[in-house]
């Protein structure tokens, strides 16, 4: 982050970036340059202008050390998440982790939701390094709110300190808990989706794949990382200037995974999981100026190939991380309500007869 930046208080960038997107298209324009097309799509003009103050400001969001990145994703996320986002109650929570570990959450219920909703377990995004409940917490409240849903967002360990497979223990875990303490959280045990973004994509994927007896009945996905041992043509195509680079991916996968046997396991790469017919029906969406874009929806291919139901829907004129920016533009909110809505529409078709332990 530039020192300018670190001088200003979040919450006046934040205002200064609300004006700027408030100001007359022509004016807009001018700030923006040449619109910017590559690959037969055009860079939306809001995800431009964003990628345009980004430059103007100094913000990179390096990729130094966990700390630094984890104090830049959050000031970051801080510009354009919006104002909090009301209509629902907030509690921490503490579950059961693996072994003596315990894994923080939150949960969100929306005002008036009677009991016994489905519940979406969330999982953040930030690359197994960044990210936590505060990132998140908006693009939460708005998948709660507009989803008619009771949300459990879950606090997984990070990396460098915890390394693979942590993050993917705690995500099962979150969801068992889920299971297991349905009476208590109010929520239907038979009806639980599993969500997350960029590396929480991942987690809700891996922890699908490995379920128990009870399966979640639906994931959300957001622009997921899915496979960690090939490169493809997005990464080179969008590897720079577009939020997230090549460099940051190789940086975050390091801390994650410094093996390279890891890289090919299916508790990280779940693309190369030789079966995902069990999976449930799923909705997938990308960004088309995002590094991640080609293994997505190679893994949405996948999925279909082998009888998963599965909407694909690639945003040609955004970059990765778009799920978090609530409160500037309008692009970026459209694209998550859309996701919402399929979310609510598979939660109602969502099989209900699934048989669930005495102990739930």
């Amino acid at each position: 982050m530039s020192k300018l930046a670190d001088s200003i208080p979040p919450g006046v960038l934040a205002g200064a970036l609300r004006f700027v997107f408030g100001l007359p298209a022509p004016l807009r324009k001018l700030i923006i340059g040449r619109p910017i097309t590559l690959d037969g799509q055009r860079l939306h003009p809001e995800a431009q202008l964003l990628l345009r103050l980004q430059q103007i400001s100094g913000e990179d969001w390096r990729t130094t050390t966990p700390a630094a990145n984890r104090l830049a994703l959050t000031r970051s996320n801080a510009l354009v998440c919006g104002p909090v986002i009301d209509g629902v109650a907030v509690r921490s929570l503490t579950l059961d982790g693996v072994g003596a570990h315990a894994i923080g959450a939150r949960f969100y219920e929306p005002t008036g939701l009677a009991a016994g909703s489905p519940l979406l377990v969330f999982y953040h995004g930030g690359g197994w390094v960044s990210g936590d409940l505060d990132s998140h917490d908006n693009l939460c409240r708005f998948l709660a709110v507009e989803g008619g849903v009771r949300v459990l967002a879950a606090d997984y360990r990070l990396a460098p300190e915890h390394p693979f497979p942590a993050a993917a223990d705690d995500a099962r875990a979150a969801f068992e808990y889920a299971v297991s303490h349905a009476s208590e959280l109010g929520i239907d045990p038979r009806r639980i989706a599993l969500g997350g973004d960029s590396a929480g994509g991942n987690l809700a994927a891996v922890t699908a794949l490995h379920a128990g007896a009870v399966k979640p009945v639906f994931l959300l996905m957001f622009y997921p990382a899915v496979d960690a041992s090939v490169r493809r043509r997005s990464r080179d195509l969008f590897g720079n200037g577009f939020f997230l680079t090549d460099e940051k991916m190789d940086w975050f996968l390091d801390h994650y995974a410094p093996s390279r046997e890891a890289h090919t396991d299916p508790r990280l790469s779940v693309l190369l999981a030789e079966d995902l017919s069990g999976l449930p029906p799923t909705y997938l969406a990308t960004a088309g100026f995002d590094p991640l874009r080609d293994e997505g929806e190679a893994f949405a291919e996948k999925l279909a190939e082998q009888g998963v139901p599965v909407v694909l829907r690639r945003y040609p004129g955004l970059f990765h991380g778009y799920a978090n920016i609530l409160g500037v533009g309008g692009v970026f909110r459209e694209a998550v309500a859309e996701a919402v809505g399929s979310l609510r529409t598979g939660l109602a078709l969502a099989n209900t007869r699934q048989d669930i332990p005495e102990t739930a």
